[in-house]
């Protein structure tokens, strides 16, 4: 982190019991952030993106490879469980907004409490890699998990604006967080080629033991974050809504915040950018460079290496400039990488030439920081919403991010699925055709710029800062205060660029409903 574990032990975090108020009401109790609430945050990221990383780059390979199913077949999967946690993951942020009122709410968080619940449900992770099943069964298992996913980390993505309300320290959680995140991908690269190593070239159990090795992991990053974070409650004269919109118009109410659409376009382009690399990158390896998984494994976890210091690199970059221009940087460096990793190809090089490594480098470099810049620029969602509707709804946001998330991966990776089904690729086999691979190439390339180009363009109107997150902080407390005037021009022009709404219809005055 930028300034070290040390600073972040001494930041101090405004905290009252039962308040919904990110402001610092009057007698507030100060409570720390400490060293240890960072890293138990940071550290459910193993589940979080973790988990993600793992099946964005072995999931669609053990299916075919070493499960026999189609392509088509595995796209089906994701196709399923999408619909499926359509309605749960809006679900459960909706109903963590308001689950304090119930005894196990108050009792246990109405974040926490789904933390909690999920826990005994994540060795279904390693359900999904047992070999030699049928379609259902791995249907069903992967159904299973992303329902216990969604139940654990969709509480989870409200936590750090629960705990704090400075722009500096929310940096810091989300830098935290990534950091681990890009920790457990190195593991996810790595992991496959070790017990490969260990179990044999072409033993499916390989990635049963991952799944096993990582569902524990998960277990202790969700018993840890249980333990060490905190949120915010409701005081007893808090404003209460009488009538509770329906849940999925006040989830739709979310993309009504201009700040919160352009981040949307944005972590998009990055992460969708992402997954069609990661699915299509281990055939691209074997295939179309005459590697095997083990030299795609390596690779990938060097990958990630340079993903974890290009997240160093990214966490000070947003600090002292601007999220839009840092993004930009890493979207040209990912797209370079993948352009010379195309270029190796038409050059008949093999994945074991010394010229891969610029690639990887590249790639890595960009990719780092495309994952970390969404997620800080994220945890201010929720501010820009209460200048709207003078409410928090870090639950909606949450619910509307996940499903949007895993939606958008499952499509991806399905995307990819059936290209490579229509381009010819054959399950299980050792040599595709021509016309396989130039689709796998095709499909890494074209895929990943696409993506590239559209979150570059919409960040070049994405304004959110620092310095602007510190003018809607303040105008948040004069309108508190009861003001109906701006504190100035300039602070009107920075609120209504970034809530898409005019001055006089902020603070609950429009039909955005919360």
């Amino acid at each position: 982190m930028s300034q070290g574990c040390d600073a972040m032990a001494t930041q101090t975090e405004p905290w009252v019991r039962g308040s919904i108020s990110m402001g610092i009401p009057s007698g507030a109790t100060p409570r720390q952030v400490k060293t240890v609430n960072y890293l138990a945050y940071g550290a459910n990221d193993v589940l979080g993106a973790g988990s993600m990383a793992v099946i964005s780059a072995w999931v669609l390979i053990f299916y075919t490879k070493f499960c026999g199913l189609s392509a088509g077949e595995a796209a089906l999967i994701f196709a399923v469980a999408r619909v499926l946690d359509a309605f749960a993951s809006p679900t459960i942020g909706h109903l963590s907004d308001s689950f304090d009122r119930f005894w196990l709410g108050q009792t246990f968080g109405r974040r926490r409490f789904f933390i909690l619940a999920a826990i005994p449900l994540l060795p279904s992770f390693a359900l999904m890699w047992w070999p030699g099943q049928n379609f259902w069964f791995y249907l069903v298992s992967y159904v299973l998990f992303e329902l216990t996913y969604a139940l654990e980390v969709i509480p989870y993505e409200t936590l750090a604006a629960e705990m704090s309300s400075d722009f500096a320290t929310k940096a810091k959680f989300a830098g935290i967080r990534i950091l681990f995140a890009q920790g457990s991908a190195i593991l996810a690269g790595f992991l496959p080629l070790w017990l490969i190593n260990w179990l044999g070239r072409d033993s499916p159990m390989t990635f049963f033991a991952m799944g096993g090795l990582f569902s524990l992991l998960f277990m202790a990053a969700a018993g840890f974050l249980y333990a060490f974070s905190w949120e915010r409650h409701r005081p007893e004269n808090a404003r209460v809504v009488t009538a509770r919109p329906s849940l999925w118009k006040n989830l739709s109410s979310t993309l009504r915040i201009r700040a919160f659409r352009l981040h949307l376009g944005m972590y998009l382009g990055g992460y969708i950018s992402q997954d069609i690399f990661n699915a299509a990158f281990t055939f691209f390896v074997i295939f179309a460079l005459a590697g095997s998984t083990q030299t795609a494994s390596a690779l990938l976890g060097t990958m990630y290496i340079v993903q974890l210091v290009a997240v160093l690199m990214a966490i000070r970059m947003a600090l002292r400039a601007t999220p839009a221009g840092a993004y930009r940087i890493a979207a040209f460096s990912f797209a370079a990488g993948v352009a010379a990793l195309v270029l190796l190809w038409r050059a008949g090089l093999p994945a074991t030439s010394g010229w891969i490594w610029i690639g990887m480098g590249l790639v890595g470099l960009g990719r780092g920081a495309l994952n970390y810049i969404p997620w800080a620029t994220y945890n201010y969602m929720a501010d820009v919403d209460e200048i709207v509707t003078g409410r928090r709804r870090e639950g909606a946001f949450a619910g509307v991010m996940t499903f949007i998330r895993k939606a958008t991966q499952a499509a991806a990776v399905a995307f990819v699925g059936l290209l490579m089904d229509w381009g010819g690729f054959v399950p299980k086999a050792d040599v595709q055709t021509s016309g396989a691979v130039l689709t796998v190439v095709l499909v890494m390339a074209l895929g990943t710029w696409a993506m590239l180009v559209m979150g570059v363009a919409i960040s070049r109107r994405f304004r959110l800062s620092r310095a602007t997150h510190a003018v809607l902080m303040a105008e948040i407390e004069h309108l508190r205060a009861g003001h109906r005037e701006p504190i100035s021009p300039e602070s009107r022009d920075v609120v209504e660029d970034l809530s898409g709404w005019s001055y006089d219809r902020l603070w609950g005055k429009n039909e955005v409903k919360a």
